[in-house]
């Protein structure tokens, strides 16, 4: 017994040693060479990305999205055969160019594109797996479902699906996630078979940004509508929470749909990337400074030279030839928008106290904002030894640059009370303290907001007035550099901010190149008035209202909930939308229709039964439900 267990573990012994040594034969001493073997069968190796993560407007409405798209290509060497079966497909998928992709897999002689990309229906992937030299392989393919709406800052990718700009490029590892390695070998008879190897699982993830597509969507309107209007090269605008820094809508015109093939122009967000002077928008900041440091007060007086003003042998003029203008106080050179009296202003303030302000609003730096190719602008340092025509310049927006995203950012520490807020793409959690930092004294900031509401009322911002609220705000007619280094044509523009409203928002408009008028108060006010009064009367963006004066048009003791229009279409028989009005507006529309009626709550609608466009008759019973207004 004892031997047959000798013999039998001998055998064993052999075996074993026979296994292993073929095993270290094949993995040590063979492996180049089987290595080498494996990789002359590879004929594609290809990587294969997750579906992109989406992006999304910080209501979770979607900006990009994915498609299913197919590739389809070819390793055949045997061309009679391929010849054959392209005209195959040529009858599947019309667009086959059969000769061109014949001459092409003759000159490659291994793998060869036959079209990339491409959109099919199921019954066509079916047809054309039946195919023998033709291979089809599934991909996710990137779409911008509402086409122009933010494509400058959203960017796009490329065909391998890689962020080339904007938020896509930004946050491409997020978004991408990890790809799975397809490998294609040749089999016994030389056919293509292809491997999947495992991936990482590394998942994709979505992007939130603070855009409302609402606002976005109204802002882009009004801005073609603006600069089209005024025959202009192009224009700018955005809308900026003057709290937490989040970005509500952002755009430049003329813009472009990220869904067409590349090479278009205006592909970048130029109110990030492309500095220019501001003009008079920048005086705001000037006195801002002077009051901050102790300079002024805004009754102080300065004597404006009835329009021309000698520095350095140069003559200081007002931006208007009409304006004369003697003794004004601080805020009426504000109001009145006084090339001479901020000068005289920034003389009293010297360079350096109006540097270290300036530097405070982010003048100069970048802010970071989630877009590639930001500017920091340009501004002279006081080492530079700033003269004082230079520094005369300066106070009023000439010989410095700044972006359109610094000069929102600056004045939302006026709307704020005095906070600088780093301007943000992405939704701010609600939960989570907002990082700011005092840059002016409230005291400052109420005083140049009371300033700039009466250049609003009673100076050169007129056309910007929104019915029923206090609009703080500056225009500029800021003379456009050109490649010479001298001045052609402006930037029209109006920077400002609705002020008796609970969540502050600061909104900038700039037309650039204008040729049907020039002035910010004719072309740049009106845009920026459209894109308030959007906002301030939606009905998904209501805003509680401090009580405004009485000469505004309100009695204090009104309710002041304000929507888009308290006017409501009414048609026989059918149910009106009742969504976002208060009790006085939809107490009146009830009356209208003849309803028997419940109400519950307070605030305005936020349900209501039957629906909107629902048939009715009298007497029919309708539901109303009411919660406070709220911003979001």
């Amino acid at each position: 017994m004892k031997a047959k267990i000798a013999v039998a573990f001998v055998l064993f012994l052999i075996l074993f040693s026979a296994v292993i040594g073929k095993a270290i034969y094949i993995q040590v001493l063979s492996r180049d060479k089987l290595i080498a073997y494996s990789e002359s069968q590879l004929i594609r190796k290809t990587k294969i990305y997750p579906k992109r993560g989406f992006i999304l407007d910080r209501n979770k409405n979607p900006l990009a999205i994915n498609v299913q798209k197919y590739n389809l290509f070819t390793f055949a060497k045997d061309y009679k055969k391929l010849s054959k079966e392209l005209y195959k497909l040529d009858e599947i998928y019309p667009p086959a160019k059969v000769t061109q992709i014949l001459k092409e897999a003759k000159k490659r002689k291994k793998f060869t594109w036959i079209a990339r990309d491409i959109e099919l229906t199921k019954k066509q992937v079916s047809e054309i797996k039946k195919l023998k030299t033709v291979l089809v392989e599934s991909r996710s393919s990137r779409f911008y479902p509402n086409h122009e709406l933010l494509a400058q800052t959203l960017g796009f990718v490329g065909i391998d699906n890689d962020g080339l700009a904007g938020i896509e490029y930004i946050f491409n590892e997020d978004l991408k996630g990890e790809p799975v390695i397809h490998k294609y070998f040749k089999d016994a008879k030389g056919r293509p078979v292809k491997f999947k190897s495992a991936n990482f699982d590394k998942r994709t993830k979505d992007i939130v940004l603070s855009i409302d597509k609402d606002i976005q969507a109204d802002l882009e309107e009004y801005l073609k509508e603006g600069v089209e209007k005024a025959e202009a090269s192009g224009g700018g605008a955005a809308v900026m929470d003057a709290v937490t820094g989040e970005v509500l809508a952002m755009a430049n015109y003329p813009a472009y749909d990220p869904n067409l093939k590349r090479g278009n122009k205006n592909q970048k967000i130029s109110f990030v990337t492309d500095p220019f002077e501001p003009g008079s928008i920048f005086k705001t900041l000037t006195i801002a400074s002077a009051l901050e440091n102790h300079i002024v007060k805004p009754d102080t007086n300065y004597y404006c030279e009835r329009g021309r003003f000698k520095v350095d042998n140069h003559y200081i003029t007002e931006s208007d030839n009409n304006h004369v203008f003697e003794w004004l106080s601080v805020s009426d050179i504000l109001k009145n928008s006084s090339n001479i009296g901020t000068t005289k202003i920034a003389f009293d303030l010297t360079y350096p106290q109006l540097y270290e302000t300036l530097k405070k609003f982010g003048i100069g730096s970048r802010t970071n904002i989630e877009v590639p190719g930001e500017s920091r602008g340009i501004l002279d340092k006081p080492e530079d030894k700033v003269s004082a025509l230079r520094l005369s310049n300066i106070s009023f927006g000439q010989g410095v640059a700044t972006t359109g995203i610094q000069m929102l950012a600056s004045y939302a520490a006026f709307a704020n009370g005095g906070y600088y807020v780093k301007p943000t793409l992405l939704k701010v959690d609600s939960k989570k303290k907002i990082k700011s930092q005092r840059i002016v004294s409230r005291r400052t900031a109420e005083a140049i907001t009371n300033m700039l509401i009466e250049a609003v009322e009673d100076g050169t911002g007129a056309n910007a007035k929104v019915k029923r609220f206090k609009i703080a705000g500056k225009t500029s007619t800021a003379q456009r550099s050109d490649p010479t280094g001298g001045y052609s044509g402006y930037i029209a523009g109006f920077i400002g901010y609705p002020v008796n409203i609970d969540k502050k928002f600061v909104t900038y408009v700039y037309v650039d190149n204008p040729k049907n008028g020039y002035y910010g108060n004719t072309v740049a006010a009106p845009i920026f008035q459209k894109i308030v009064s959007s906002i301030l009367y939606n009905t998904k963006s209501i805003h509680r209202l401090e009580v405004p004066e009485s000469k505004q048009g309100i009695e204090e003791s009104d309710t002041l909930h304000i929507k888009l229009s308290a006017q409501r279409k009414i048609e026989k028989g059918v149910m009106p939308n009742f969504m976002g009005l208060d009790k006085i507006s939809a107490n009146s529309l009830l009356e209208k229709i003849e309803a028997d009626y419940s109400i519950k709550g307070f605030g305005v609608v936020t349900r209501q039964s039957p629906e909107a466009g629902s048939a009715i008759s009298p007497g029919t019973s309708v539901r109303l439900e009411f919660q406070p207004p709220a911003y979001e």
